[in-house]
């Protein structure tokens, strides 16, 4: 009870915070942050505003799981042009897929052998690179975590969303477009043993909790449209009664294609995270909504918090609360009802951007 409580607190926050309207996407502050207290539990949102310059050209290194799919696209983005406006470097490596622990492992190994000034990592999983943390905490090198979760290994900061507050968001979304016969769904949170994944999963099935939608199965799978279109295929094979569609966007596109194929369009689709394409698949009714976690505004955080612990900055808030260091954005639901509302640039690249590997 007390689980739901909280989570329908944040639901309840979700739906004032999500549609904060910048100027321009080079004027992107005050953003809505939450940050953990000491005890773990949401604190009082504060309003980020980042430095205006850092005060020299630091070097920053960046390590992505993957840059096959717009979201770390967009964090790409993100990162190099916060890089580029506070005019420090950045200069990535990309290790694949959420399959290539051991190459991100390496590119970690080439990152400190480059004498980086701080590190960001978006993290294949936080236990299989926790050793490598540790070692690059022990030179003094600030690490900063970006969208995937790190929180039992000692870093600088993270900046992150509420997965599970995601996974339950886009639950409620989708129990609510089913109405109230029901349904039978499928879900597919992503990759197995990656922390968020799993965290996406508890808040969706705590959303259809004491609900008349039934969860048939869980597929755990490699984010990619190729490997989830493989897991589909075989649920609509194994579970004919399936009326709908839950998972990330991946899940969402490789979808598409197969309930068509298999002649099912009465198969609801609801995506817990975002892609390039899922803005047209909602305002064409393919789709039926995703919850957003804004990872261009995530990644622009991201290299901020990394000058401010290099040049001993913190934030008023961290300043006072030493002990604090996870801060989210607030995650939003986004379907046709709002989708001419939302800004767009806080959750994609321009559509002709393309991945930018070192900013010097």
């Amino acid at each position: 009870m007390k689980l739901r409580q909280t989570l329908a607190s944040a639901l309840a926050l979700a739906a004032t915070l999500s549609i904060a309207l910048p100027a321009q996407a080079a004027d992107w502050w005050p953003f809505t942050i939450v940050p953990d207290g000491p005890d773990k539990k949401p604190m009082e949102p504060i309003q980020y505003v980042p430095l205006e310059k850092a005060s020299k050209k630091w070097n920053l290194c960046v390590l992505f799981p993957h840059l096959k799919d717009s979201y770390w696209v967009a964090s790409n983005y993100g990162i190099v042009d916060e890089a580029r406006r506070l005019g420090v470097r950045a200069y990535t490596f990309q290790a694949g897929g959420y399959d290539q622990l051991p190459k991100q492992l390496s590119q970690f190994d080439d990152c400190l052998a480059s004498n980086p000034d701080a590190i960001l990592v978006g993290a294949i999983s936080e236990g299989g690179i926790a050793g490598r943390l540790k070692a690059g905490m022990d030179k003094g090198i600030p690490i900063i975590a970006v969208a995937n979760p790190i929180y039992d290994t000692p870093i600088t900061a993270l900046i992150t969303t509420d997965h599970r507050q995601k996974g339950f968001l886009s639950g409620k979304y989708l129990v609510e477009a089913l109405g109230p016969d029901g349904g039978k769904v499928v879900a597919f949170p992503g990759p197995q043993n990656s922390g968020w994944a799993e965290t996406y999963q508890k808040g969706f099935e705590e959303a259809i909790k004491d609900t008349k939608v039934e969860l048939l199965e869980t597929k755990y799978g490699e984010a990619g449209v190729a490997e989830q279109l493989t897991l589909i295929e075989d649920a609509l094979q194994t579970y004919p009664e399936m009326t709908a569609i839950w998972g990330g966007a991946p899940t969402a596109e490789a979808a598409l294609g197969a309930v068509a194929e298999a002649g099912r369009d009465d198969i609801k689709i609801v995506s817990s995270w975002e892609d390039q394409k899922m803005p047209d698949r909602i305002k064409e009714g393919q789709i039926l909504g995703f919850s957003a976690e804004y990872p261009v505004i995530l990644a622009r955080i991201g290299v901020d918090l990394a000058v401010r612990a290099l040049e001993k900055k913190p934030i008023d808030f961290l300043a006072a609360n030493p002990d604090v260091r996870v801060l989210r954005a607030t995650p939003g639901m986004v379907s046709k009802d709002n989708i001419d509302k939302v800004d767009l640039t806080q959750i994609y690249a321009p559509q002709d951007w393309q991945p930018v590997f070192d900013t010097n």
